[in-house]
């Protein structure tokens, strides 16, 4: 941990403000941010600071983390200001993160997952940065500073941010205790010879994950109905079908209105309660279209021990 900068003003690093215990030993206490306000803040060493808003009050032991993915060409400081997540993160109690992709596109950054092209059109190679590598180091550092409960660790994002949090949950689902993907919910890669359904070898998750994925039937980028560039192809039904097939869902799935235009498709009785959940705005474009208290009601149900 190096520091915070919310604007000009930088605090000591990490190590200086360690706690001695009686027998000698240092422990962490978290020093990471000023309570109540979002700054910058670089953790792990991995040269790639990022936004972290901690709430005030809050029990750094017990603290859960949301960690808020951009979508393709956008930043962690654009993401923050679209999702309006800093409240709710206020009113529930759980530190965000907003952190930038490693590969720059334009004037921002896209997410690296493996085999799936950039709306550039170029597939990430070893030259790219590694960003599940990258997510994982802020997730452990954050832990083995004192600053939250590594059981409760959440991922949302946005379009390929959404992507992003769907990838991280095919490949670190120990890690993670559930996704929450906003138009970008996937379920590993389109099949070579049949784009129109997910290939099961490029999602293998080794526990059940918990999935709540907002969508509008109106995106013309990622699209509900599939289509779309090469890394989508498939609908966000089949995406709905696949995790629930991997989370071992036993009731026939449920659609329901939840709210004025806004329904809810839903797989249950799944292994570990691990549901899966879509919830589609009609007349939804393109955009953060997730009740921000319903994707923390459901995210916070679950914990990994």
């Amino acid at each position: 941990m190096s520091g915070f900068v919310p604007g000009r003003r930088v605090l000591a690093p990490l190590a200086a403000l360690a706690l001695l215990g009686a027998g000698g030993a240092a422990h962490a206490a978290c020093a990471v941010g000023v309570p109540g306000v979002t700054g910058r803040v670089d953790i792990g060493q991995t040269g790639r600071p990022l936004l972290l808003h901690r709430p005030a009050g809050l029990d750094p032991a017990a603290a859960p983390l949301v960690i808020l993915l951009h979508g393709s060409g956008g930043t962690g400081a654009k993401m923050l200001q679209a999702s309006r997540l800093e409240a709710t993160a206020d009113r529930a109690g759980f530190i965000l993160v907003a952190p930038d992709a490693g590969i720059p596109v334009g004037a921002g950054f896209a997410w690296n997952i493996p085999g799936v092209p950039t709306v550039t059109g170029k597939i990430p190679d070893a030259s790219d940065a590694d960003d599940v590598a990258y997510l994982a180091r802020i997730v452990d550092s954050l832990a083995e500073d004192g600053c939250i409960d590594r059981a409760r660790v959440y991922v949302t994002g946005l379009s390929g941010g959404g992507r992003m949090a769907s990838w991280l949950g095919c490949v670190e689902s120990a890690r993670y205790a559930a996704i929450a993907p906003v138009v970008g919910l996937r379920a590993g890669n389109p099949t070579a010879g049949n784009p129109q359904e997910p290939d099961p070898a490029t999602c293998t998750p080794s526990l059940p994950m918990p999935v709540i994925a907002f969508a509008g039937d109106k995106d013309t980028v990622n699209p509900i109905q599939g289509g779309g560039t090469g890394y989508w192809q498939y609908t966000m039904n089949a995406a709905e079908q696949r995790w629930a097939a991997l989370n071992g869902c036993q009731t026939a799935p449920t659609t329901r209105w939840v709210a004025p235009g806004v329904y809810e498709e839903r797989y249950s009785g799944c292994r570990g309660e691990a549901e899966v959940v879509g919830r589609i705005t009609v007349g939804g474009a393109h955009v953060w279209l997730a009740d921000n208290d319903a994707l923390w009601a459901f995210v916070s149900r679950y914990r990994r021990d």
